[in-house]
């Protein structure tokens, strides 16, 4: 019997989106059914009609023309967009994934809340920071309560920073420490992202730094090592480079993403996981409708 598909509508065709519209099309349980940006020369919306999905440059004014095209709505546009985009989707009655910082919805780490968020009609993905590293440290805060700060530098590489993603780093990097707070009660938090112009370009690293007394790290590293299997479920590419090390009341280790190369190159792994974080909330989705 063949599995009947749930409709999902993509708006934003840069990189983001049209990396998204790639995992989309392969997935068991989604089908895409608009792809819409702004640019009616867009090469990206050329390539979509190409492979027979419904394209629009209206952007969300296609899905307000058209409901019925599908259940769930991706936004990969800008968080200053969906300030605009959120109310005229919850009229429509669509689950909404948010792939921009622009903390409207609940915030959504698969790993760690997806059943809660099923509940939701917004979500918010957070950051690929946040995505990456929120896990980590939610993990050994549980093990260590007293954790007093939690810091996360992302590195990536500029060439898989789209003008969505440079427009955007102001809102990354408050998302990112208001998303490590909301999940981890940590009393201080802080961001960083470096977009790193090196030729050939670097895989995304991210560094997490807590502040513990007395940790106790092989109960924390035994932990870890069982947070990086459960995302490495929805996120192939993902994986620990420097386990858990204790050093003067400080804790750091280091994650690595490795994209899929859906669309884009795999030294990409800052959009691969929050996509992938994104395609793995809609499935859920899909399953429960």
């Amino acid at each position: 019997m063949t599995k009947k598909k749930v409709k999902v509508g993509i708006i934003g065709t840069g990189n983001l989106g049209s990396d998204l519209l790639m995992k989309a099309l392969k997935s068991e349980y989604l089908e895409v059914g608009m792809f819409a940006g702004q640019n009616p020369e867009s090469e990206n919306i050329a390539r979509a009609k190409k492979l027979g999905v419904p394209t629009s440059h209206l952007s969300i004014q296609a899905i307000e023309n058209n409901p019925e095209c599908c259940d769930i709505v991706f936004d990969a546009t800008t968080a200053d967009a969906h300030v605009i985009h959120a109310p005229i989707l919850k009229k429509l009655k669509k689950f909404t994934i948010d792939l921009t910082p622009s903390r409207i919805g609940k915030m959504c780490i698969p790993f760690l809340n997806m059943d809660e968020c099923l509940k939701e009609d917004n979500i918010n993905m957070i950051t690929c920071g946040g995505q990456a590293t929120i896990p980590l440290i939610k993990t050994l805060i549980e093990l260590e309560p007293q954790t007093e700060y939690a810091e996360i530098v992302g590195s990536i590489s500029s060439k898989s920073a789209g003008i969505g993603t440079r427009n955007n780093i102001d809102e990354y990097t408050q998302t990112t420490s208001e998303g490590i707070k909301s999940f981890t009660n940590v009393p201080k938090a802080k961001a960083i992202i470096i977009l790193n112009p090196a030729d050939p370009p670097i895989i995304m690293h991210n560094m997490v730094y807590t502040q513990v007394k007395n940790a106790k790290i092989d109960t924390i590293s035994k932990a870890i090592d069982k947070t990086v299997i459960a995302i490495k479920k929805y996120v192939p590419g993902y994986k620990l480079t420097v386990a858990p090390l204790y050093d003067n009341g400080v804790i750091t280790m280091i994650s690595e993403v490795v994209g899929r190369g859906d669309y884009l190159p795999p030294y990409a792994g800052n959009l691969d996981i929050i996509n992938c974080a994104a395609i793995a909330a809609a499935e859920a989705y899909a399953k429960q409708k």
